[in-house]
């Protein structure tokens, strides 16, 4: 009798996701309530359970499909047929009993060269009788060390047996973990899981991969008892702060970073600012220093491609991007999100300006699509809002490169033989030292600067 498996309600108001794993093969058995593939929404990655034991008919999916509540995605096949397992147990006790004949007849073929030895021997002399002696002295640890060979055989077979056994067993892992064990290079059939009934965790790859000698990704530092000097209460992670410090850990570990400082004097982008926020405003948006600088940060992409590229180490080669994404960085009461503007470097400051206010109250009502948050090639992070004088943001994998933008200040610049009040802004600018060497940095972060204070000079240039 065919089941169907349907999308079940993946959360509350998610209706679509995106599959981004089949976790099941045609023909595979499972168990009731096994994952069989794996979802992702904008903010975060589930597996579906099936609601039945059975045989894998029929996968109605394919990863990357676009899924909705109640979309058939399996058919099962429910059988109380179980020949599958009745004739691998009869094949193995076929090869048991099969065994145990063996090893039967050759100590059977044994006793009859033994018995035969002795009953020679009652017919030698007393001289050769004690030849004899020692001869089947040999021959008895001869025996032994045959005994000893076919143990050690009957171990080895027991052990390929359950190697076998063991690498063909079901495994009980979310999307996220197999991940991990992915990019640890770490079979994930030989881990033992320590989750609920054998689930697999993070902490168990990670584990593993330390206990095989091989240098692990991140490990948990023993946390004291807090308790012992005061009051405290615990609150569990939101989804975007699990995502955020999964992503920075490993791109912290990954990247080699190196960073570049510069100040700007945007005393005459300030002025611009104000002669032209009305209009923004018109048409739907605000001028910020956050759209010009994407304006600036997509020209000088195009002058410096090593900036608006990748690494790839396995096959040694960077990649070099013909279009120009760029991240911006979004505060919002969830936690941190980055989302994409496509193609910053084809449209003006005013067009900039009203995209940049409608992504950012997006990502502040959650309500962000994977479309926004894909296809990045550099980050900018404005904390000038918020105040500070500099800090050295993180790299965005698989980005090479971002651009830290603190508070700008009044300070005494001396000009033509006078120290005049200007604005000025601090730029911090980070990236991979693996593609980009510090002369790059340095001539980004001039070029940069150059642009901010004089636009006209550093286009020309």
């Amino acid at each position: 009798m065919a089941k169907e498996i349907k999308i079940p309600q993946i959360s509350e108001g998610v209706d679509t996701a995106t599959v981004s794993e089949i976790l099941v093969s045609k023909g595979d058995k499972i168990k009731e309530d096994q994952g069989v593939i794996a979802v992702e929404t904008d903010k975060a990655s589930t597996e579906i359970p099936s609601n039945f034991a059975g045989t894998v008919k029929e996968i109605k999916v394919s990863e990357g499909d676009e899924v909705s509540v109640g979309d058939v995605i399996i058919i099962l096949e429910e059988s109380d047929d179980d020949s599958a397992d009745e004739k691998e147990k009869k094949e193995a006790s076929e090869e048991k009993e099969n065994r145990g004949k063996e090893e039967k007849q050759e100590k059977t073929s044994e006793k009859k060269e033994k018995k035969g030895t002795k009953d020679k021997k009652k017919k030698e002399t007393s001289e050769e009788k004690k030849e004899e002696d020692e001869s089947e002295e040999k021959s008895g640890t001869e025996e032994d060390e045959k005994t000893e060979e076919n143990k050690k055989a009957s171990e080895k077979s027991k052990k390929d047996e359950t190697e076998d056994k063991q690498s063909s067993k079901e495994v009980y892992a979310s999307p996220g973990v197999r991940r991990l064990a992915r990019e640890l290079v770490v079979n994930i059939q030989e881990i033992e899981g320590s989750g609920d009934s054998g689930r697999i965790t993070e902490k168990d790859v990670k584990n593993h991969k330390e206990g095989g000698g091989e240098k692990s990704v991140a490990r948990q530092l023993e946390l004291p008892d807090f308790t012992k000097w005061g009051a405290v209460e615990t609150k569990p992670l939101n989804n975007i702060k699990k995502i955020t410090a999964k992503n920075v850990l490993e791109s912290w570990q990954s990247i080699p970073h190196v960073f570049q400082f510069g100040e700007a004097d945007i005393s005459g982008i300030e002025n611009y600012i104000e002669d032209h926020k009305e209009k923004v405003e018109k048409a739907g948006g605000k001028l910020t220093l956050t759209a010009i600088l994407t304006k600036v940060v997509a020209t000088a992409l195009h002058k410096f491609p090593m900036f608006n590229a990748s690494i790839d180490m396995d096959k040694e080669e960077m990649i070099l991007k013909k279009y120009v994404n760029i991240n911006i960085a979004v505060a919002t009461d969830k936690g941190l999100l980055v989302p994409v503007i496509k193609n910053a470097d084809q449209k003006s400051i005013k067009e900039l300006s009203v995209e940049i206010s409608e992504i950012a109250q997006k990502a502040r009502d959650q309500k962000l699509s994977k479309e926004d948050m894909e296809g990045g090639n550099f980050s900018i992070s404005n904390l000038g809002g918020i105040g500070g004088t500099n800090f050295t943001p993180i790299v965005y994998h698989p980005q090479v490169a971002i651009l830290g933008v603190s508070r700008a200040s009044i300070k005494p610049v001396y000009i033509e033989d006078n120290f005049e009040p200007r604005s000025i802004l601090p730029l911090s600018l980070s990236y991979d030292h693996r593609l980009i060497d510090g002369a790059d940095g340095a001539s980004f972060m001039n070029w940069m600067v150059k642009a901010l204070e004089d636009p006209y000079e550093a286009l020309l240039g």
